[in-house]
Parts: structure tokens; sequence; C-alpha cells
């Protein structure tokens, strides 16, 4: 049996993760098990998507949060990572002297990649353990600036497409009308040859929604709970909701846009379900990194 420590780093519009993974190869069988999780709640994308230059200030916080990761990943002997940064990074205009500037203070070598990459990437993870493959599935992905949408079939990909519409973006009244209606004719135009379509949705707002509506583990959240739980959300102030559900500074008020952009695309697509993997772009970022290294 061979165990190796693999890590990965997600940048996001809302928040940092580290993900460090425990790779297990014994006889002809290779498992991944998670070891440690860390986020960090860093908003970038509040700089991105309204100034469109990342503040110095959070500029700093980030450069201490990758030192800390850097120390953290030589603790727990990690033998590679990759660090992925997506709309934040991707969209403001001193993006690149924010990497450089970053990789000069703490040696981590950040990548941008693009929306259709990550979608990509978040795919290649566990997302469709427990799924019937026969299913016709219209995978949802929302971040903090954008939203990755993808029709999936048999385990395979047969559309796929990123809209600049994501829950920081959205608080800032940062999506126009017609990035709504291009969102909107996309999901109807390509679910509409399938009879029965289910949503198969990723990020931590659909995961914290999950856990709010109580269900059993790997049992879809249906359309009529979700807005249900809405409902309850909205009646809410910011502050209640931090009490009531348990949420994060930073969750309690991107959860009210992002549960609104879910129901729409229930009633776009026509689904009645959504299932929620526990998984998501730091999952798949370790099993991209060890198909690579082996």
């Amino acid at each position: 049996m061979r165990i190796t420590k693999y890590a990965a780093i997600d940048i996001g519009s809302n928040a940092l993760r580290l993900l460090i993974s425990n790779v297990i190869e014994h006889k002809k069988e290779t498992i991944t098990l998670k070891n440690s999780l860390v986020r960090v709640p860093i908003r970038l994308g509040q700089d991105a998507f309204t100034t469109g230059i990342i503040s110095r200030n959070n500029i700093k916080q980030l450069s201490r949060s990758m030192k800390s990761f850097k120390n953290l990943m030589k603790v727990h002997d990690v033998k590679n990572y990759l660090a992925f940064a997506t709309a934040a990074l991707r969209e403001a205009k001193n993006g690149k002297y924010v990497i450089d500037r970053v990789k000069k203070k703490s040696g981590i070598n950040i990548q941008i990649i693009d929306g259709k990459k990550e979608a990509r990437i978040i795919s290649n993870s566990n997302v469709f353990d427990g799924i019937d493959p026969n299913k016709t599935i219209l995978y949802v992905d929302v971040g903090g600036g954008s939203t990755e949408l993808s029709i999936i079939k048999n385990k395979k990909t047969l559309k796929s497409t990123s809209f600049k519409i994501g829950t920081v973006r959205l608080l800032n009244d940062g999506v126009d009308n017609e990035t709504w209606i291009m969102a909107k004719k996309w999901v109807i135009t390509n679910t509409k040859p399938f009879t029965n379509i289910f949503l198969l949705g990723t990020g931590g707002n659909i995961n914290k929604l999950y856990k709010i509506s109580n269900n059993n583990e790997n049992k879809p959240l249906t359309y009529r709970k979700l807005r249900k739980i809405y409902k309850n959300l909205n009646s809410l102030s910011y502050e209640e909701r931090i009490i009531k559900f348990a949420l994060n500074q930073d969750r309690s008020d991107v959860i009210i846009p992002a549960t609104e952009l879910f129901l729409k695309i229930f009633e776009w697509s026509g689904a009645k379900e959504v299932y929620v993997p526990r998984v998501g772009l730091s999952d798949g970022m370790i099993k991209e990194l060890y198909k690579k290294l082996n």
C-alpha cells in the first residue's frame, strides 16, 4: 500500500480553500480520501466585479493566506499541489500583478483558469457517484463570479457553457438583463430535447442549502422543498440567518441570490429535483494532479 498526499488551492470570488487529500494506492485500486479542508473568507469578487481592481488589503490577505497554506502543506508532507484561480482574478485588471505578487511573497504558483476548464475539472470529481448514468443531468456549479452549466448523459458532457452570473456579482447588481436572457435561452434550448431532466448542483451555497433541508444523504432535494427553504431564509435578516442556520458571515448574504438562481434554473429546465454531491473544484483538482503525475 502507498499513501501520498496532494493538495488543491481553490481561489474563488467569495473565499479561498485548501484541500489536502490522501491518495491511497492498494493493489490495482486507487482511493482518494479527504484529509483536511481549510476555508478563508476573502471576497476578491467584491473588488473584481465593482472597481475591476483587487485592493491592496485583499492582495495582502491573499498573500498571508497562501503563506499559511504553504506551511500547512509542509506540515502535512504534501507531495505536490495545484493552485487555481477563477472568475475574480480572471476578470481583475491587475490579476497578473496579483499572481506575481503572491508568488513573490509566498512561493505559491497560481494559475488562472477559464469557466470551461473549471466545469471540466469539477465533472472529473466523484459528482456522479450514486446517480443512475441513464439519467439526463443539467450540471450547475454556482460560484461567486460565474455559473457553469453542462448537459450530461451517461457521464458524457453533451453541451457546456459558462455565464457571468455569480452570487457576489449578483449582490453588486453586476448581471445585466442580456446575460439573464442568454442563460435562460441556453437552459431552455438545451434541456428541451429531454423529457425528464435532473439537476446536479455543486458549490458552497447548494451544499449549505442541502444541509439546511435535513434530507437523508444521497436523496435529491426537491424544487418544492428548496422554495420553502428560500421563503424561510428570505423572511429573516442577515443577522438572523447567521444565528438560526449557523451560517458564516460571508455565506449569509450570498445564499439568497444563490437560491434564487437555482430556483430559476429549476423553472427554465422543468427539473423537479437536484442532486447535491459533497464535492467541488478542489476534489477535481486532486484527481487532475494525480493523473498528471502518474
